[in-house]
């Protein structure tokens, strides 16, 4: 199978090279929550950029651990030539950093920079170890004089990658050297960041530390500390020739583990995992553009190094652990987003096997009828804080087992499943129980966000959306019909009539209750704080997107039209209708206004998929009107982060891209109904 390339060409950008270079991210991941990510420019612009973000044990979680490297040519005679990554302390020295980047390009996700300057033409790429904290970033002479050298000066500062830029830097940062080996400590809270160059003549010259501030322009866009300062042990040197590259290689692994593979392994490895990855999916998603998806998927499926407890127990049940970050850089494992993006990530790529490791692994930590809603960055034990993440448990399980036929997960599970929707009848956290006077599930409790819709700022919930949401009712239907079904064909009818029972009310209930005439739509919210709550918003799409619709079939054309008319962008679904008083055009500023935008009129990418679900109930042979609602998706692949979906979008034109630079369910939920949507 041939390499997958996405090429961006800097050479004739113009006006745009700039923005391209520093508003332009790439992403590598390592399997286990750990990644490298940065600018194309090598600027290092956020708090989260880093060549080594190292995932370790609680109570640690990720950490970065090798922030930058300064890289220079130095020509023979000794002059010296910076060629792009170069640390900025002002805001104004980032129109200058980068200059001489020609290209860059994913090689099946592997990030490619090419480099041409006085009469040099170098590339480097960059590799993580899947299943370790190694990373090698190598360079690779094309064209050049005979006695150049690459000169590479690292600079760090560990600390636990949400941390402010600001933290004070420790003063007892020490590099040891043994035998060509090096290795940077600051204290027992770390662990030792090992660093080894291999080349031709490679030398390092220790400099006694050094320091430097820098300047993180998107900490500052966004409000926060945005000053810091790096530690510099010294410079590393090899020379280059176009038989030997130079590579360095940095880890917190043991010298044995890190030094298992030769660099050209350890990118042929890489490659081969990717062409493997292509060749298991769906054979529909094996072209470009949706075949970068499933790399992109790749990324956000990892085993959970810090939680050892469920490592142990898993492989005790011959089973094994896996978990899905939600986005990247700031996110982790959440149950809501893991249960959305199940079958994209996982399904449509061919990886069963993991996907029911994942539904194991969530159905062990159910607690009082709960899905955990996340696991909170170096913790073992998840937050409960969810309305709706226990019930997209039952769509996920319901469309593995459909692909799979593994009826013996169902049957582990499904006790479990009992469980849930009897505490969800009877009443279980944070107000969540099924109204015994319509049969309609409510959920709501003071300082909580339980829905997807879930800002909060300190103490201001800003879509609180207590009620009864349109949304979790239709997925309380669903998941009890499901129910009625797996419990009949393991148990008998007579054991699900009374699901089937609760599934007949609440549905009767639900279309007497939910529709809005005045605008031939669904209310958001029943039995709200202040009545009912006729804010157009994507959320009713679910009432007739899933398995089974609780709206009647009549509705669904006019709500469609609706979502389609008020909610539709290129890049998914606004969240608010224009016309609400409360609706914001763009997701920019501080924590505060953007949490003010997050779910009111920002624009989320996951939403498409619903929306494709119900396009395709309403108009069942129309798979080519589905597919034009995702095209918009192809452009963005070359924006934000390279290969993959951000999580949000501003509500207008140009739908400028916020939020995570890569998220699960951005790109389970395209990936699956590009699949789903491909011509017979």
């Amino acid at each position: 199978m041939d390499k997958l390339i996405r090429r961006i060409d800097l050479r004739d950008a113009g006006g745009e090279r700039a923005r391209q270079l520093l508003r332009h991210e790439w992403l590598v991941t390592n399997g286990l929550g750990g990644y490298a990510s940065g600018t194309i420019s090598g600027v290092v612009t956020a708090r989260y950029h880093g060549l080594l973000i190292a995932a370790l044990p609680a109570p640690l979680g990720r950490v970065v651990m090798l922030n930058h490297l300064a890289e220079h040519l130095v020509f023979p005679g000794g002059r010296r030539l910076p060629i792009g990554g170069e640390e900025c302390a002002q805001p104004d020295d980032m129109e200058t950093c980068g200059n001489w980047i020609t290209e860059f390009r994913l090689e099946d996700q592997l990030p490619v920079w090419k480099y041409e300057a006085d009469g040099v033409v170098m590339e480097k790429s960059l590799v993580l170890l899947h299943g370790q904290n190694t990373v090698y970033v190598q360079y690779r002479l094309l064209s050049g004089p005979e006695g150049l050298r690459i000169e590479l000066a690292p600079s760090v500062d560990f600390r636990r990658h949400e941390a402010p830029v600001s933290q004070p830097l420790s003063p007892d940062y020490v590099v040891a050297v043994r035998s060509g080996r090096y290795e940077i400590s600051v204290s027992d809270e770390y662990p030792r960041l090992r660093l080894l160059l291999k080349g031709e003549r490679p030398r390092f010259v220790h400099e006694g530390g050094t320091t430097r501030e820098i300047f993180y322009q998107k900490e500052a866009d966004r409000g926060y500390e945005s000053r810091g300062l790096l530690w510099n042990p010294g410079s590393f040197s090899a020379e280059l020739t176009a038989q030997q590259p130079a590579t360095l290689i940095a880890s917190t692994e043991s010298w044995r583990a890190m030094l298992a593979l030769t660099p050209d392994e350890a990118i042929d490895f890489y490659q081969q995992r990717r062409a493997r990855l292509l060749r298991t999916a769906d054979s529909k998603a094996r072209a470009s553009p949706v075949a970068d998806l499933v790399l992109a998927a790749d990324q956000f499926i990892i085993v959970p190094v810090g939680r050892i407890q469920d490592s142990a127990r898993a492989y005790a049940a011959g089973d094994d652990i896996r978990t899905v970050v939600a986005g990247y850089h700031w996110f982790t494992d959440w149950g809501r987003d893991t249960m959305i993006s199940l079958e994209g990530l996982t399904l449509t790529t061919g990886r069963h096997v993991e996907a029911g490791w994942i539904l194991r692994t969530f159905a062990y930590y159910i607690r009082n009828g709960l899905l955990p809603n996340l696991f909170p960055e170096g913790e073992n034990e998840g937050l409960y804080h969810t309305a709706d993440a226990t019930l997209w448990f039952f769509h996920a399980l319901d469309r593995y087992v459909e692909c799979t036929g593994d009826r013996s997960t169902l049957r582990l599970i499904l006790p479990k499943l009992v469980d849930i929707v009897d505490h969800h009848l009877r009443g279980t956290r944070f107000g969540i129980r099924v109204d015994p006077r319509d049969g309609l599930l409510q959920q709501g409790a003071e300082g909580y966000q339980l829905t997807w819709m879930d800002a909060k700022v300190q103490d201001w919930v800003v879509t609180p959306r207590r009620g009864k949401a349109v949304e979790v009712n239709g997925l309380w239907y669903n998941a009890l019909k499901l129910l009625e079904n797996w419990v009949r064909e393991e148990k008998g009818p007579e054991a699900a009539e009374s699901y089937g029972e609760h599934a007949r009310r609440a549905r009767q209930s639900f279309n007497e209750r939910f529709w809005y005439p005045e605008g031939g739509y669904l209310y958001d919210v029943v039995d709200g704080e202040n009545g009912n709550d006729a804010a157009c918003r994507p959320n009713q799409l679910l009432a007739f997107s899933l398995r089974y619709p609780v709206l009647e079939e009549s509705r669904w054309k006019p709500v469609l039209e609706t979502v389609q008319n008020r909610l539709l962008t290129p890049v998914g679904l606004r969240s608010l209708a224009s016309d609400h008083p409360d609706y914001k055009s763009k997701y920019f500023g501080d924590l505060r206004a953007r949490d003010a935008a997050y779910h009111q009129g920002t624009v989320w990418a996951w939403l498409i998929g619903p929306f494709v679900d119900a396009w395709l109930k309403v108009h069942p042979d129309d798979r080519a009107g589905a597919r034009r609602f995702l095209e918009g998706f192809v452009p963005h692949l070359n924006a934000a982060c390279i290969g993959s979906i951000s999580e949000i979008f501003d509500a207008e034109l140009p739908f400028t891209p916020r939020g995570c630079i890569a998220q699960a369910w951005s790109v389970a939920e395209v990936l699956r109904c590009w699949v789903k949507t491909e011509p017979f």
